[in-house]
């Protein structure tokens, strides 16, 4: 990248000399500072820029949208760059086949956005679809077969951004174009790409389509140093830039797409694709310590429970208890059970069921379940149910960041479900299918790949779209963006885009910090605090002293922060993945 600066994640960074420290009464480095320095200290160190910056999961992807940003762009047509640039060079979770959610924050007409471009069942799909005879869950039928794939929104979702949202200096042509280049002339397999491919080979293999692309001539995945050339996919996007959204809903493609659907045994149709339409919803919004937050509604859980979580939290000065104290710890997963047993009867589809969301983000109810914690003692999700909340009601998954010069912002979370989704490339048209339908409730009680729960709220049927744990989130402090955030992480999103926020706000943590911090999280079911390393021991024997069962986990999410302070950006790729990226100017 010339004549900006970026880090990529994992040990290495991207980093004028002079910001080694960040300091940000500092000008940016000059341009001849600007090549990259390797630092020994990145997990440390946030990303500095003046003016706009991109975080994503892949580097590739967030050099192409700051290059939109340098030429004019604002965040969201930064953001849709950066989107189909994912689908070709992250293709575990940047996609076309899937969908996900959009947060915008338009800075002149203080104005937020909420873009929901979530898979959708075929119309052909019934209550039962993922039962056997007897009424038994099968997880085979949601997570291992065509029964499992919704309309992919992606394509839907960033032509509206695009469309309504997007400075109108580039068309959707323009903004394609680099994602194309890189799938149509390839690029070379880095370490993050090889490293996962060997762990979806089986789910891969079972489809020749998939094994044209990702397998070398001798059979085996694509390894470190090897080409991944898409020629099928670079068509397809063509046909998007040529056509707009119909190149991808009519026409050959469709065709192509409902053939594989059906071949992997599942019911989607020609007129499911040509009638999905992004939606655009109010955001959820809350306060929490002077802050607004503004994140993804229904049927997005995430922002309503992240407000629900901090709104319990916002009783407890956890700026004295301190990060990752056993006190902090203990308090963020009592306040964590609650918003989730609430979450396993209350949210579903907003076009098919009432989701009480002004109860959930009430302070009253808040209040009135922070009566209910123990300081001292963790309760056992035997002890906990839903709350009510409506008396205090009034009439592997990637995210990326985008923060604009003008202050305009993005944050985008989208997915498969499964990392590489089913497993099956569309033959003749190169984009992988989702299996997100795995994320409905399949009866009362079953647990989805996450051992998250639910119950009719979220049950299968014709043109619903599943309940989502994606987070995408920003928190503007007096009427401007002080940070923009959110991960993939499955069920784990919720604890993670929280913690972010309370390890900025509560313990003044910076955005590289924050990210780098050990996380923890609490579903309420399976009754266990999982934990990853990095917690002291001493922590750890006094929470399992209260009643909490840990269990350390390896790290997990990937999250993608930008954080406003003094005028100044400050950018952080989590090093949990490898070939993260963040670009500023």
């Amino acid at each position: 990248m010339t004549n900006g600066f970026s880090r990529r994640g994992f040990s290495s960074g991207v980093l004028g000399a002079g910001l080694l420290r960040p300091a940000l009464a500092q000008e940016p480095p000059n341009q001849a500072q600007a090549e990259p320095i390797i630092s020994t200290y990145a997990r440390e160190l946030p990303v500095l820029a003046r003016h706009g910056m991109v975080a994503s999961q892949e580097d590739k992807a967030s050099r192409v949208g700051l290059d939109i940003l340098r030429a004019g762009g604002n965040a969201v047509d930064a953001a849709v760059a950066t989107g189909f640039a994912l689908a070709v060079t992250l293709p575990r979770a940047g996609n076309i086949g899937g969908g996900g959610f959009m947060v915008i924050r338009l800075a002149r007409e203080k104005r937020d956005i909420a873009i929901d471009y979530r898979e959708m069942a075929g119309g052909l799909t019934d209550k039962n679809v993922f039962l056997d005879a007897n009424g038994g869950f099968v997880p085979a039928k949601s997570q291992s077969s065509g029964l499992g794939v919704g309309v992919p929104g992606t394509v839907a979702g960033l032509a509206l951004a695009h469309g309504k949202y997007g400075s109108g200096k580039f068309t959707l042509a323009q903004l394609l174009a680099p994602a194309i280049a890189l799938a149509r002339e390839g690029f070379v397999v880095d370490e993050d790409l090889a490293d996962s491919l060997p762990v979806a080979a089986r789910r891969l293999a079972k489809y020749p389509s998939s094994k044209a692309v990702f397998f070398r001539p001798d059979g085996g995945p694509l390894r470190n140093g090897d080409r991944l050339v898409q020629s099928d996919l670079a068509a397809t996007l063509a046909l998007v830039a040529d056509k707009g959204p119909k190149g991808f809903y009519e026409g050959a493609v469709a065709v192509k797409t409902v053939a594989a659907v059906e071949q992997a045994g599942g019911r989607m149709t020609l007129e499911d694709l040509s009638s999905y339409q992004a939606v655009e919803r109010a955001p959820v919004r809350g306060t929490y310590r002077g802050r607004e937050i503004v994140s993804m509604p229904p049927p997005s859980s995430g922002g309503a429970h992240v407000v629900e979580i901090l709104n319990i939290l916002e009783g407890y000065p956890l700026g004295d208890y301190g990060q990752n104290s056993a006190r902090s710890i203990h308090l963020i997963a009592e306040a964590s059970k609650l918003a989730y047993a609430d979450r396993s009867l209350y949210l579903g589809d907003p076009d098919f069921v009432k989701v009480p969301v002004a109860g959930l983000t009430s302070k009253a109810y808040a209040e009135k379940l922070r009566g209910t914690i123990s300081e001292t003692r963790a309760r056992p999700a035997s002890e906990i149910a839903p709350g009510k909340p409506q008396p205090y009601e009034s009439d592997q998954t990637t995210h990326f960041s985008v923060v604009d010069a003008e202050g305009n912002a993005v944050s985008n979370t989208y997915t498969l479900n499964f990392s590489y989704g089913l497993g099956m490339v569309v033959d003749g048209a190169g984009f992988l299918l989702n299996n997100e339908l795995d994320d409905f409730a399949a009866r009362e009680g079953a647990a989805n790949a996450y051992g998250l729960t639910g119950g009719e709220a979220n049950a299968p049927g014709p043109r619903k779209r599943p309940l989502s744990s994606m987070s995408p989130t920003i928190v503007l402090r007096n009427g401007g963006v002080e940070l923009v955030t959110g991960s993939p992480g499955g069920s784990r999103i919720i604890s993670i885009v929280t913690q972010i926020i309370l390890n900025t706000i509560d313990f003044g943590l910076n955005a590289a910090e924050a990210s780098e911090a050990a996380r923890v999280h609490d579903q309420w079911t399976p009754d266990f605090l999982e934990m990853e390393r990095g917690v002291s021991i001493d922590t750890i024997r006094l929470l399992e002293g209260m009643g909490h069962k840990i269990r350390i986990t390896r790290a997990f999410g990937s999250a993608q922060t930008i954080q406003r302070v003094d005028g100044a950006l400050m950018g952080a790729a989590d090093s949990r993945q490898r070939g993260t990226g963040v670009a500023g100017y």
